[in-house]
């Protein structure tokens, strides 16, 4: 979190906190944490988004188990046929509390988590229903119809998408245990089941791909767009029936509870934030705020885009620093404040000051996965250029899944600066696999100056300083 955005957004801060429009409005008190009382129940807080912490793990757990899969087929432990793989895995797409509500979480921290189970944080929720196309309501396009970036398999939307990747590692697994393994470039057996022999990572293509497809999607496309009466930012901010808040309070806390960030977001640093040193007690990306020896995921721990946020402020440029934690954090606090300073319904005037903040975290957080695709197309240059040396297959497969996961989700967001042209440009350059060391060497070059142009597609739609952007050979940037 950088010293030039902290008095940036210190000042954007103080100037909402003063009358406006002739001293027709009340002063707004922007809190330095995400905390913020009921107007309707003494004693209570009107924060609330345990549905999008309950996705935030759903996701998590879904990676832990496909980490576990290589083991137990080698172990023995676990001999899959058709079909069960694709199975476990829609425990989590598809989660059923009456199945596996009271199942036990395999996520950890230290100390230990707050909540052991699923029915410890929320009930009722999946991510299936919430994917793009599936929640109709408020979606700018029609998912059905218009989802573009991926051909192979055929798949029409992001749900089909999640589908056909499901298949395929059941496929890798089931044949896997029947001694039938893929070979890499160098043809030696791959060592992870998720891994395709064209480079796929199926695990970190559908981790990334969820991250845009249900949580960009939900957060800027549903709970914070403006497009639909009844939802966002046109909902009621009167009381949503007994409940401590409003309707508009908490469609713009779920907005939040998908960005992933702790509730004293801005008390950590960037290195915390990331999971990459500093304090004890932080620097494992969560803390325990309220003493209590241990850890709410409702509220003291660090999901999905808000860990990103920070680990592309660590690696901006002295030259151009980026701040898109404390950014994206003071907005949403701002935007709260704004909300539940009002009695009752908004004005124009706090509207458009709503609008102010959501069109603020908007832009800041699509840039978040826009320079996170930059970050990934410059390790897949980075391992290219260790073609016929000390080349990793397993690195290459990761970092490319990554940069493709990623990239899908830049159509999710209404507020997007990409064209449909560009985007589909974008998406022609990247492909569908990576090209390997073992391609002609022409086939090489080319994909090398594939990326690089849609590198400069990325950068110049989002505006990104050039000194973030990396070098021909993919450093020296984010």
């Amino acid at each position: 979190m950088n010293s030039y955005k902290t008095v940036l957004f210190t000042t954007i801060a103080a100037a909402l906190a003063l009358p406006a429009c002739g001293d027709s409005q009340d002063p707004v008190d922007v809190p330095e944490s995400y905390a913020f009382s009921s107007r309707f129940a003494s004693d209570a807080s009107s924060v609330s988004y345990s549905g999008q912490v309950f996705r935030q793990v759903l996701i998590a757990e879904l990676v832990g188990y496909m980490d576990q899969i290589t083991d137990q087929i080698t172990a023995g432990t676990l001999t899959p046929d058709a079909g069960d793989i694709t199975g476990a895995l829609k425990v989590y797409y598809d989660f059923d509390d009456a199945a596996s509500g009271t199942r036990a979480l395999t996520l950890s921290a230290d100390p230990s988590l707050l909540q052991s189970s699923y029915d410890d944080i929320s009930s009722g929720k999946n991510l299936r229903d919430k994917i793009a196309g599936n929640d109709e309501v408020g979606q700018h396009r029609d998912w059905a119809a218009e989802f573009t970036g991926w051909s192979e398999g055929g798949a029409a939307s992001p749900d089909a998408l999640i589908q056909y990747w499901f298949g395929l590692l059941d496929g890798l697994a089931v044949d896997r245990a029947a001694g039938t393994i893929p070979n890499d470039p160098d043809g030696e057996a791959i060592t992870l089941v998720y891994i395709t022999a064209k480079g796929q990572d199926l695990k970190q293509l559908i981790q990334k791909f969820l991250l845009g497809a249900v949580n960009l999607s939900q957060g800027l496309d549903d709970y914070l767009d403006n497009d639909t009466d009844g939802k966002g930012l046109r909902s009621s901010n009167l009381r949503d029936g007994d409940k401590s808040y409003s309707t508009l309070e908490h469609q713009w806390d779920e907005g939040f509870g998908y960005f992933g960030a702790a509730r004293d977001y801005n008390d950590y640093t960037d290195d915390e934030i990331a999971g990459k040193g500093g304090r004890e007690g932080y620097k494992k990306g969560y803390h325990d705020s309220n003493g209590d020896n241990a850890i709410d995921l409702l509220s003291e721990y660090n999901f999905g885009h808000s860990t990103n946020a920070a680990k592309r402020d660590r690696g901006s440029s002295a030259q151009a620093p980026t701040d898109f934690t404390k950014t994206i954090f003071d907005a949403f606090l701002t935007g709260r404040a704004i909300i539940s300073s009002a009695d009752g319904e908004l004005d124009d005037d706090q509207i458009a000051d709503l609008v102010e903040q959501r069109d603020i975290i908007a832009r800041e957080w699509e840039a978040v996965v826009a320079a996170t695709v930059v970050h990934y197309i410059n390790e897949t240059l980075v391992d290219m250029g260790t073609f016929g040396g000390s080349y990793n297959f397993v690195d290459h497969a990761k970092h490319w899944s990554e940069l493709k996961g990623f990239a899908l989700g830049l159509q999710f967001s209404r507020f997007s600066p990409l064209t449909e042209a560009q985007f589909a440009q974008l998406h022609q350059l990247i492909g569908d696999a990576p090209v390997l060391p073992n391609a002609p060497s022409a086939d090489i070059e080319a994909y090398r100056q594939d990326l690089l142009m849609a590198r400069d597609i990325v950068g110049q739609g989002y505006d990104f300083d050039p000194a973030n952007l990396g070098d021909q050979n993919g450093e020296n940037g984010w």
